[in-house]
Protein backbone atom coordinates (compact mmCIF):
# COMPACT_ATOMS: atom_id res chain seq x y z
CA UNK A 1 0.00 0.00 0.00
CA UNK A 2 3.03 2.65 -1.86
CA UNK A 3 1.46 5.56 -2.22
CA UNK A 4 3.18 7.91 -5.10
CA UNK A 5 4.33 11.08 -4.11
CA UNK A 6 4.24 13.64 -6.29
CA UNK A 7 7.10 15.99 -6.96
CA UNK A 8 7.95 18.33 -9.57
CA UNK A 9 11.51 17.05 -10.89
CA UNK A 10 14.29 19.07 -11.77
CA UNK A 11 14.81 20.72 -14.62
CA UNK A 12 16.33 23.53 -16.93
CA UNK A 13 12.79 24.79 -17.61
CA UNK A 14 10.19 24.05 -14.41
CA UNK A 15 8.54 26.88 -14.81
CA UNK A 16 7.27 26.37 -17.95
CA UNK A 17 5.09 22.79 -16.52
CA UNK A 18 4.46 24.75 -13.29
CA UNK A 19 0.78 25.11 -14.43
CA UNK A 20 0.63 20.99 -14.93
CA UNK A 21 1.66 20.88 -11.73
CA UNK A 22 -0.66 23.45 -10.20
CA UNK A 23 -3.66 21.32 -12.32
CA UNK A 24 -2.68 18.20 -10.85
CA UNK A 25 -2.31 19.39 -7.02
CA UNK A 26 -4.51 21.47 -6.98
CA UNK A 27 -2.79 23.01 -4.65
CA UNK A 28 -5.57 26.61 -4.77
CA UNK A 29 -8.37 23.96 -3.67
CA UNK A 30 -7.44 21.88 -1.23
CA UNK A 31 -3.76 21.51 0.97
CA UNK A 32 -2.86 18.45 2.97
CA UNK A 33 -1.34 18.90 5.78
CA UNK A 34 2.59 17.80 5.46
CA UNK A 35 1.84 15.20 8.47
CA UNK A 36 -1.14 13.62 6.87
CA UNK A 37 1.16 12.74 3.50
CA UNK A 38 2.57 9.96 5.29
CA UNK A 39 2.14 6.27 4.28
CA UNK A 40 1.90 5.32 7.95
CA UNK A 41 -0.21 8.02 9.05
CA UNK A 42 -2.74 7.45 6.25
CA UNK A 43 -2.94 3.75 7.16
CA UNK A 44 -2.99 4.35 10.83
CA UNK A 45 -5.86 7.05 10.14
CA UNK A 46 -8.14 4.87 8.74
CA UNK A 47 -7.53 1.52 11.00
CA UNK A 48 -8.03 3.72 13.67
CA UNK A 49 -11.66 4.50 11.99
CA UNK A 50 -12.53 1.22 11.37
CA UNK A 51 -11.57 0.68 14.77
CA UNK A 52 -13.43 2.82 16.45
CA UNK A 53 -16.44 1.94 14.51
CA UNK A 54 -16.15 -1.38 15.42
CA UNK A 55 -15.97 -0.78 19.35
CA UNK A 56 -18.83 1.47 19.12
CA UNK A 57 -20.78 -0.65 17.91
CA UNK A 58 -20.04 -3.43 19.56
CA UNK A 59 -20.55 -1.34 22.66
CA UNK A 60 -23.87 0.19 21.54
CA UNK A 61 -27.18 -1.41 22.93
CA UNK A 62 -28.78 -3.26 20.03
CA UNK A 63 -32.04 -1.54 20.54
CA UNK A 64 -30.45 1.57 19.49
CA UNK A 65 -31.54 1.41 16.32
CA UNK A 66 -31.02 4.70 14.87
CA UNK A 67 -27.45 5.23 16.00
CA UNK A 68 -26.36 1.79 14.78
CA UNK A 69 -27.71 2.72 11.54
CA UNK A 70 -25.84 5.92 11.70
CA UNK A 71 -22.75 3.64 12.65
CA UNK A 72 -23.16 1.56 9.37
CA UNK A 73 -23.19 4.71 7.31
CA UNK A 74 -20.13 6.22 8.47
CA UNK A 75 -18.37 2.93 7.32
CA UNK A 76 -17.68 4.49 4.11
CA UNK A 77 -15.32 6.70 5.54
CA UNK A 78 -12.35 4.19 5.98
CA UNK A 79 -13.47 2.51 2.94
CA UNK A 80 -13.33 5.56 0.43
CA UNK A 81 -10.01 6.59 2.84
CA UNK A 82 -8.48 3.75 1.84
CA UNK A 83 -9.28 3.54 -1.71
CA UNK A 84 -8.46 7.09 -2.35
CA UNK A 85 -4.99 6.83 -0.93
CA UNK A 86 -3.81 2.76 -1.47
CA UNK A 87 -6.28 1.76 -4.47
CA UNK A 88 -8.39 -0.44 -4.85
CA UNK A 89 -6.31 -3.55 -3.22
CA UNK A 90 -6.15 -1.26 0.21
CA UNK A 91 -10.08 -0.62 -0.32
CA UNK A 92 -10.22 -4.71 0.21
CA UNK A 93 -8.17 -5.32 2.91
CA UNK A 94 -10.21 -1.94 4.47
CA UNK A 95 -13.22 -3.86 4.17
CA UNK A 96 -11.69 -7.61 5.27
CA UNK A 97 -10.42 -5.85 8.47
CA UNK A 98 -13.64 -4.01 9.02
CA UNK A 99 -15.58 -7.32 8.30
CA UNK A 100 -13.41 -9.18 10.58
CA UNK A 101 -14.02 -6.36 13.83
CA UNK A 102 -17.61 -6.37 13.04
CA UNK A 103 -18.13 -10.24 12.97
CA UNK A 104 -18.76 -10.38 17.04
CA UNK A 105 -21.50 -7.57 16.68
CA UNK A 106 -23.34 -9.19 13.09
CA UNK A 107 -23.47 -12.48 15.26
CA UNK A 108 -25.05 -10.68 18.53
CA UNK A 109 -26.77 -8.33 16.32
CA UNK A 110 -28.09 -12.08 14.29
CA UNK A 111 -30.03 -13.27 16.88
CA UNK A 112 -31.01 -9.79 18.98
CA UNK A 113 -31.94 -7.82 16.06
CA UNK A 114 -32.12 -9.47 12.76
CA UNK A 115 -33.03 -6.35 10.61
CA UNK A 116 -29.92 -4.42 12.05
CA UNK A 117 -27.75 -7.32 10.95
CA UNK A 118 -29.10 -7.50 7.40
CA UNK A 119 -28.83 -3.71 7.24
CA UNK A 120 -25.06 -3.93 8.52
CA UNK A 121 -23.98 -6.47 5.84
CA UNK A 122 -25.76 -4.66 3.04
CA UNK A 123 -24.12 -1.39 4.16
CA UNK A 124 -21.06 -2.66 4.35
CA UNK A 125 -20.98 -4.19 0.55
CA UNK A 126 -22.51 -1.34 -0.21
CA UNK A 127 -19.45 0.91 1.15
CA UNK A 128 -16.94 -1.49 0.34
CA UNK A 129 -17.98 -1.48 -3.56
CA UNK A 130 -17.64 2.12 -3.50
CA UNK A 131 -14.20 1.77 -1.63
CA UNK A 132 -13.29 -0.54 -4.55
CA UNK A 133 -14.39 1.99 -7.23
CA UNK A 134 -12.48 4.83 -6.02
CA UNK A 135 -9.74 2.28 -5.74
CA UNK A 136 -10.00 1.57 -9.21
CA UNK A 137 -10.31 5.35 -9.86
CA UNK A 138 -7.27 6.54 -7.68
CA UNK A 139 -5.30 4.06 -9.36
CA UNK A 140 -6.35 5.04 -12.91
CA UNK A 141 -5.51 8.62 -11.87
CA UNK A 142 -2.18 7.78 -10.57
CA UNK A 143 -1.05 6.05 -13.74
CA UNK A 144 -2.24 8.78 -15.75
CA UNK A 145 0.30 11.02 -13.78
CA UNK A 146 2.84 8.78 -13.74
CA UNK A 147 2.56 8.95 -17.61
CA UNK A 148 2.39 12.85 -17.36
CA UNK A 149 5.11 12.89 -15.39
CA UNK A 150 7.19 10.59 -17.77
CA UNK A 151 6.10 12.20 -20.63
CA UNK A 152 6.82 16.05 -18.86
CA UNK A 153 10.25 14.68 -18.06
CA UNK A 154 10.70 13.42 -22.15
CA UNK A 155 9.41 16.69 -23.37
CA UNK A 156 11.77 18.90 -20.79
CA UNK A 157 14.68 16.90 -22.12
CA UNK A 158 13.56 16.73 -26.37
CA UNK A 159 13.03 20.73 -25.19
CA UNK A 160 16.72 21.25 -23.92
CA UNK A 161 18.27 19.16 -26.22
CA UNK A 162 16.11 21.46 -29.25
CA UNK A 163 17.33 24.49 -27.52
CA UNK A 164 21.35 23.23 -27.87
CA UNK A 165 20.64 22.25 -31.12
CA UNK A 166 19.35 25.56 -32.24
CA UNK A 167 21.74 27.27 -30.81
CA UNK A 168 24.54 25.08 -32.80
CA UNK A 169 22.18 25.66 -36.26
CA UNK A 170 22.33 29.38 -35.06
CA UNK A 171 26.37 29.59 -34.92
CA UNK A 172 26.78 27.22 -37.59
CA UNK A 173 24.37 29.72 -40.12
CA UNK A 174 26.42 33.12 -38.70
CA UNK A 175 29.57 31.11 -39.71
CA UNK A 176 28.10 29.75 -42.82
CA UNK A 177 26.73 33.49 -43.99
CA UNK A 178 30.21 35.15 -42.77
CA UNK A 179 31.95 32.48 -45.26
CA UNK A 180 29.74 33.00 -48.32
CA UNK A 181 29.68 36.83 -47.56
CA UNK A 182 33.63 36.82 -47.48
CA UNK A 183 33.45 34.89 -50.69
CA UNK A 184 31.16 37.51 -52.50
CA UNK A 185 32.99 39.85 -51.38
CA UNK A 186 36.54 38.75 -52.57
CA UNK A 187 34.98 37.86 -56.44
CA UNK A 188 33.51 41.16 -56.20
CA UNK A 189 36.66 42.96 -55.41
CA UNK A 190 38.88 40.88 -57.96
CA UNK A 191 37.83 42.32 -60.95
CA UNK A 192 38.25 46.13 -59.91
CA UNK A 193 41.89 44.97 -58.64
CA UNK A 194 42.53 43.40 -61.89
CA UNK A 195 41.50 46.41 -63.97
CA UNK A 196 43.66 48.95 -61.85
CA UNK A 197 46.53 46.41 -61.78
CA UNK A 198 46.67 46.49 -65.56
CA UNK A 199 46.01 49.92 -65.97
CA UNK A 200 49.00 50.30 -63.87
CA UNK A 201 51.23 48.08 -65.38
CA UNK A 202 50.74 49.68 -68.59
CA UNK A 203 51.42 53.11 -66.82
CA UNK A 204 54.32 51.66 -64.78
CA UNK A 205 56.36 51.02 -68.37
CA UNK A 206 55.97 54.72 -69.46
CA UNK A 207 55.59 53.53 -73.00
CA UNK A 208 52.09 54.11 -73.36
CA UNK A 209 50.33 57.48 -75.75
CA UNK A 210 48.65 59.72 -74.39
CA UNK A 211 45.49 58.33 -75.74
CA UNK A 212 46.81 55.22 -73.59
CA UNK A 213 47.40 56.96 -70.48
CA UNK A 214 44.34 58.79 -70.54
CA UNK A 215 42.13 55.76 -70.88
CA UNK A 216 44.21 54.00 -68.40
CA UNK A 217 43.60 57.55 -65.72
CA UNK A 218 39.90 56.69 -66.56
CA UNK A 219 39.97 53.28 -65.48
CA UNK A 220 41.69 53.97 -61.88
CA UNK A 221 39.41 56.09 -61.42
CA UNK A 222 36.07 54.49 -62.29
CA UNK A 223 37.18 51.37 -60.66
CA UNK A 224 38.48 53.33 -57.57
CA UNK A 225 35.24 54.59 -57.18
CA UNK A 226 33.65 51.25 -57.91
CA UNK A 227 35.75 49.49 -54.95
CA UNK A 228 34.78 52.76 -52.91
CA UNK A 229 31.22 52.26 -53.02
CA UNK A 230 31.30 48.27 -52.88
CA UNK A 231 32.78 48.61 -49.66
CA UNK A 232 30.73 51.58 -48.37
CA UNK A 233 27.65 49.32 -49.56
CA UNK A 234 28.91 46.48 -48.05
CA UNK A 235 29.89 48.56 -44.56
CA UNK A 236 25.83 49.74 -44.39
CA UNK A 237 24.67 45.93 -45.12
CA UNK A 238 27.11 44.57 -42.07
CA UNK A 239 26.73 47.52 -39.82
CA UNK A 240 23.40 48.98 -40.14
CA UNK A 241 22.84 51.76 -37.49
CA UNK A 242 19.33 51.55 -35.83
CA UNK A 243 16.73 53.99 -37.73
CA UNK A 244 16.05 57.10 -35.35
CA UNK A 245 12.57 57.76 -35.31
CA UNK A 246 10.68 60.51 -36.04
CA UNK A 247 7.17 61.71 -36.99
CA UNK A 248 7.04 62.34 -40.46
CA UNK A 249 4.47 62.95 -43.28
CA UNK A 250 4.68 60.35 -45.89
CA UNK A 251 3.13 62.48 -49.25
CA UNK A 252 6.63 64.87 -48.19
CA UNK A 253 8.91 62.15 -48.05
CA UNK A 254 7.70 60.23 -51.20
CA UNK A 255 7.73 63.63 -53.08
CA UNK A 256 11.00 64.72 -52.01
CA UNK A 257 12.64 61.41 -53.21
CA UNK A 258 10.69 61.51 -56.64
CA UNK A 259 12.70 64.70 -57.03
CA UNK A 260 15.74 63.32 -56.35
CA UNK A 261 15.03 60.18 -59.00
CA UNK A 262 13.71 62.94 -61.67
CA UNK A 263 17.43 63.72 -63.27
CA UNK A 264 18.19 59.85 -63.68
CA UNK A 265 14.40 58.93 -65.28
CA UNK A 266 15.38 61.75 -67.58
CA UNK A 267 18.74 60.75 -68.75
CA UNK A 268 17.07 57.44 -69.88
CA UNK A 269 13.49 59.08 -71.11
CA UNK A 270 11.70 57.71 -68.40
CA UNK A 271 8.32 58.99 -66.62
CA UNK A 272 7.72 59.57 -62.88
CA UNK A 273 4.27 59.05 -62.51
CA UNK A 274 3.14 59.79 -58.43
CA UNK A 275 -0.15 58.63 -56.96
CA UNK A 276 -1.00 59.60 -53.62
CA UNK A 277 -4.02 59.06 -51.33
CA UNK A 278 -4.66 61.60 -48.03
CA UNK A 279 -2.02 60.50 -45.22
CA UNK A 280 -1.14 60.80 -41.87
CA UNK A 281 2.33 61.10 -40.05
CA UNK A 282 4.36 58.29 -39.27
CA UNK A 283 7.48 57.25 -36.89
CA UNK A 284 10.12 56.17 -38.89
CA UNK A 285 13.91 57.30 -40.17
CA UNK A 286 13.40 59.64 -42.52
CA UNK A 287 16.87 59.23 -44.09
CA UNK A 288 16.90 55.63 -44.01
CA UNK A 289 13.34 55.58 -45.56
CA UNK A 290 14.29 57.95 -48.30
CA UNK A 291 17.56 55.46 -48.99
CA UNK A 292 15.29 52.67 -49.29
CA UNK A 293 12.59 54.64 -52.16
CA UNK A 294 15.25 56.13 -53.67
CA UNK A 295 17.21 52.57 -54.40
CA UNK A 296 14.04 51.42 -55.24
CA UNK A 297 12.55 53.76 -57.48
CA UNK A 298 16.44 53.85 -59.54
CA UNK A 299 16.19 50.12 -60.15
CA UNK A 300 12.90 50.77 -61.61
CA UNK A 301 13.94 53.39 -63.66
CA UNK A 302 16.97 50.91 -64.75
CA UNK A 303 14.87 48.26 -65.80
CA UNK A 304 11.73 50.28 -67.14
CA UNK A 305 12.72 50.90 -71.33
CA UNK A 306 13.05 54.38 -72.74
CA UNK A 307 9.27 55.81 -72.99
CA UNK A 308 8.08 54.25 -70.40
CA UNK A 309 6.22 55.08 -66.84
CA UNK A 310 7.59 54.26 -63.26
CA UNK A 311 4.63 54.37 -61.03
CA UNK A 312 4.66 55.33 -57.41
CA UNK A 313 1.86 54.53 -55.67
CA UNK A 314 1.37 55.58 -51.65
CA UNK A 315 -1.21 54.41 -49.61
CA UNK A 316 -3.05 52.88 -45.81
CA UNK A 317 -4.05 49.69 -45.49
CA UNK A 318 -5.14 49.70 -41.67
CA UNK A 319 -2.34 50.85 -39.59
CA UNK A 320 0.38 50.46 -42.42
CA UNK A 321 1.96 53.33 -44.98
CA UNK A 322 2.03 50.81 -47.95
CA UNK A 323 4.62 52.05 -51.29
CA UNK A 324 4.51 50.26 -53.98
CA UNK A 325 7.16 51.09 -57.21
CA UNK A 326 6.23 49.58 -60.60
CA UNK A 327 8.14 49.48 -63.48
CA UNK A 328 7.59 48.42 -67.02
CA UNK A 329 10.45 46.09 -67.44
CA UNK A 330 10.89 42.53 -68.09
CA UNK A 331 10.21 41.25 -65.03
CA UNK A 332 12.47 39.19 -62.59
CA UNK A 333 13.00 35.45 -63.35
CA UNK A 334 11.37 33.10 -60.98
CA UNK A 335 14.86 31.57 -60.17
CA UNK A 336 16.07 34.88 -59.25
CA UNK A 337 12.44 35.99 -57.60
CA UNK A 338 13.99 34.06 -54.44
CA UNK A 339 17.73 35.59 -54.36
CA UNK A 340 17.43 38.92 -55.16
CA UNK A 341 17.25 40.08 -51.35
CA UNK A 342 20.24 38.15 -50.94
CA UNK A 343 23.77 40.22 -50.51
CA UNK A 344 25.92 40.06 -53.71
CA UNK A 345 23.16 38.66 -55.97
CA UNK A 346 22.88 41.13 -58.81
CA UNK A 347 21.46 40.48 -62.90
CA UNK A 348 23.27 43.71 -63.62
CA UNK A 349 26.63 44.02 -65.15
CA UNK A 350 27.63 46.90 -62.68
CA UNK A 351 25.76 45.81 -59.85
CA UNK A 352 26.94 45.47 -56.32
CA UNK A 353 24.13 43.49 -55.54
CA UNK A 354 24.01 44.95 -51.83
CA UNK A 355 21.08 47.35 -52.76
CA UNK A 356 17.78 45.34 -52.41
CA UNK A 357 19.80 43.38 -49.25
CA UNK A 358 20.45 47.20 -47.25
CA UNK A 359 16.85 47.83 -48.40
CA UNK A 360 15.62 44.86 -46.64
CA UNK A 361 17.54 45.31 -43.54
CA UNK A 362 16.16 48.73 -43.43
CA UNK A 363 12.50 47.53 -43.70
CA UNK A 364 12.98 44.76 -40.95
CA UNK A 365 14.96 47.27 -38.51
CA UNK A 366 11.16 49.30 -39.09
CA UNK A 367 9.39 45.85 -38.08
CA UNK A 368 7.79 46.51 -41.88
CA UNK A 369 8.23 44.02 -45.24
CA UNK A 370 9.33 44.43 -48.31
CA UNK A 371 8.45 41.89 -51.25
CA UNK A 372 7.81 41.91 -55.22
CA UNK A 373 4.95 40.30 -57.50
CA UNK A 374 4.74 40.45 -61.25
CA UNK A 375 3.20 43.56 -62.47
CA UNK A 376 0.07 43.60 -64.84
CA UNK A 377 0.65 43.74 -67.59
CA UNK A 378 4.64 43.87 -67.31
CA UNK A 379 7.39 44.53 -65.21
CA UNK A 380 7.96 44.11 -61.55
CA UNK A 381 5.94 45.67 -58.25
CA UNK A 382 7.91 46.27 -55.28
CA UNK A 383 5.87 46.83 -52.18
CA UNK A 384 7.10 48.71 -48.91
CA UNK A 385 4.64 47.87 -45.45
CA UNK A 386 5.28 50.33 -43.11
CA UNK A 387 3.86 50.16 -39.66
CA UNK A 388 2.88 53.82 -38.89
CA UNK A 389 4.44 53.51 -35.07
CA UNK A 390 7.47 51.69 -34.81
CA UNK A 391 7.80 49.84 -30.97
CA UNK A 392 11.82 48.79 -31.01
CA UNK A 393 15.36 49.21 -29.95
CA UNK A 394 15.79 52.19 -32.86
CA UNK A 395 16.94 55.55 -31.59
CA UNK A 396 14.26 58.29 -31.14
CA UNK A 397 15.22 61.67 -32.44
Amino acid sequence: MNTIPYALPTSPDRDSVKGIHSAWENDNMFSVPTALRSTRVKAALIAFLVIVLAVVTWVTPPRAVILHNILHHLNILPFMFAGLFFGWRGAIKTILLAAVLEAPSLYRHWFAAPLDAQDQIVELSTFGTAGIIAGFLADRERTQRRQVETTKTELENVHHELQQNIHRLKKTERLTAAGQLSASLAHEIRNPLASISGAAGILSRGQASAESRDECLEILMKESQRLNKLLTNFLDFARPRLPRLQAIEPTVLVQSVTVLAQHAAAARNVSLELQEQPSREISCDAEQIKQLLLNLILNAIQATPPGGIVLIRSFFESDRLCVEVCDEGGGIAPDAKERIFEPFFTTKENGTGLGLAIAANIVAQHQGSLGCRPGQPVGTVFRVELPCSTSNTAVSA
